[in-house]
């Protein structure tokens, strides 16, 4: 018992880290041939749905009305969120979006959690650091061979973003030790209804075609499936480890880019992502 006690958290947020990559590949590959909000929209809807179902099926218990505000409230932040990232990630090269937005979502929370639950065991505070040289590597070489030209497109879109999911996950810390499952459905809802309202009043209806739909939908399942595990790594551990454990999920989608979109990998790429994966296990390390 005290073994798979302190092993569940980082195992939570490694599973979490593993959806959150797929989803986040998935979603801006579709938001480069369809608008990113209704991308969004879309799979936040199949999200909803998909979670909902779980929490049923799971006979899960309904949370008090705290937790259901404060995952709300993580809804509303990461609605736009997602789908600012989403953008990023289909206008700019994935391999540097999804580290930079992770560097700043990461950042504040993890200071928030230090502040709140004091300084992290010094082998945790290296793996911190680590994990955070491992994303700063793999986007090094996009911004060094741009930055003659400005800075890179999708840029700021992407620090815009990880401010978002920042807000994100602080206000689903807050959200207590309610079901996982339902947190996530409210979390999920009122993303839907922003990201809805968003397409609704920009009219932003098009796809060219049902495979597009289609792969928002599972991106939109991935997403909710991370989000039920990024919650169940905060019941079970600390805030700090679980945002930086889950933030290096641009390993993912890098490798995912590297594999299906052929993106190039340079030495720094390899080297990040060898550092965030040494990381792993400083920062789960008990």
């Amino acid at each position: 018992m005290f073994l798979t006690s302190h092993i569940a958290p980082a195992a939570f947020s490694l599973a979490a880290l593993a959806c959150w990559g797929a989803s986040d590949f998935i979603g801006g590959y579709v938001s480069r041939r369809a608008n990113a909000f209704l991308v969004a929209a879309i799979a936040n809807a199949s999200g909803l749905i998909f979670v909902v179902t779980i929490a049923f099926a799971r006979y899960s218990p309904f949370p008090s009305n705290r937790s259901m505000e404060w995952a709300a409230a993580a809804g509303l932040s990461s609605g736009v969120a997602l789908a600012l990232f989403y953008r990023a990630l289909s206008t700019g090269g994935m391999g540097l979006t999804a580290p930079v937005s992770a560097v700043v979502g990461a950042a504040i929370p993890t200071a928030f959690g230090m502040f709140l639950e004091g300084a992290p065991h010094p082998i945790h505070a290296l793996g911190f650091a680590l994990a955070g040289v491992g994303i700063w590597l793999i986007s090094r070489a996009e911004i060094s061979n741009t930055e003659d030209s400005g800075p890179p497109e999708g840029l700021g879109l992407a620090i815009l973003a990880g401010i978002g999911f920042a807000g994100f996950f602080l206000c689903i810390k807050q959200a207590g030790n309610g079901s996982a499952d339902w947190i996530a459905a409210g979390s999920r809802a009122s993303s839907l209804v922003l990201t809805g309202i968003i397409v609704l009043a920009g009219r932003m209806f098009h796809f060219s075609d049902w495979t597009e739909i289609g792969l928002a939908a599972v991106a939109g399942c991935l997403d909710v499936s991370g989000s039920i595990l990024f919650v169940l790594a905060c019941q079970s551990g600390r805030l700090d480890q679980a945002v930086v454990l889950t933030s290096l999920y641009p390993v993912i989608t890098v490798l995912l880019a590297r594999w299906i979109l052929r993106e190039y990998f340079t030495r720094w790429k390899v080297a990040g992502m060898i550092a965030a994966l040494l990381a792993v296990p400083m920062i789960s390390w008990q």
